[in-house]
């Protein structure tokens, strides 16, 4: 494997840290500012990704949460004022590609089903206990299904799994300096 170019939206802090510090990594307090009141929801949706991913033995030990990365750079979501768009070139072993579809799954802490009649299955087995996967998860009263809903997520490295589109992201767990190719800033008006 080689080398491959992504692309970052970040705050234009990130691009001020990566030249006095020549690293840049994810931290909680960034994505608790971004997702405010649904923070808590989010975290334990990333603390999930960031303990289970294929690339989970390869993360540095300072490092809690992936940075999100696009393989294509119109994919990226519309730059706010105070955002930059990071060019990287990264060795393409140290991307763990994510379903887009399947992540909001996980988001939504919703069951990754294998196929339409596992669909099916759980969502008889959820009526059967007069739950939702989502009350299965955050409650204390349904270890069992939890246990299968989360194990389901595993699903999202699993291409033969499909759910939705095949459009992925990518997570890396750093951004180095010297990965930089480009910074494209908001264009003045």
């Amino acid at each position: 494997m080689g080398k491959i170019k992504v692309w970052t939206r970040q705050h234009k802090n990130v691009a001020e840290v990566l030249s006095e510090k020549g690293r840049y990594i994810t931290k909680e307090e960034y994505i608790r500012k971004e997702n405010q009141e649904h923070s808590e929801i989010i975290l334990r949706a990333y603390r999930w990704l960031s303990q289970n991913g294929p690339n989970v033995k390869n993360k540095p030990a300072d490092v809690k949460y992936p940075v999100w990365v696009s393989f294509e750079e119109e994919s990226l979501m519309l730059q706010g004022e105070n955002d930059v768009i990071l060019e990287l070139e990264v060795n393409e072993e140290d991307i763990t590609p994510v379903n887009v579809t399947k992540w909001g799954m996980i988001l939504n802490y919703s069951y990754i089903p294998l196929n339409d009649g596992d669909a099916k299955r759980h969502r008889e087995k959820m009526e059967m206990y007069g739950t939702n996967d989502v009350e299965a998860v955050m409650s204390q009263f349904y270890p069992e299904l939890r246990r299968e809903i989360t194990d389901s997520w595993m699903r999202l490295y699993d291409d033969s799994v499909v759910v939705g589109n095949n459009l992925k992201y990518g997570n890396i767990w750093e951004i180095k300096k010297e990965w930089v190719t480009d910074i494209k800033r908001q264009k003045e008006k």
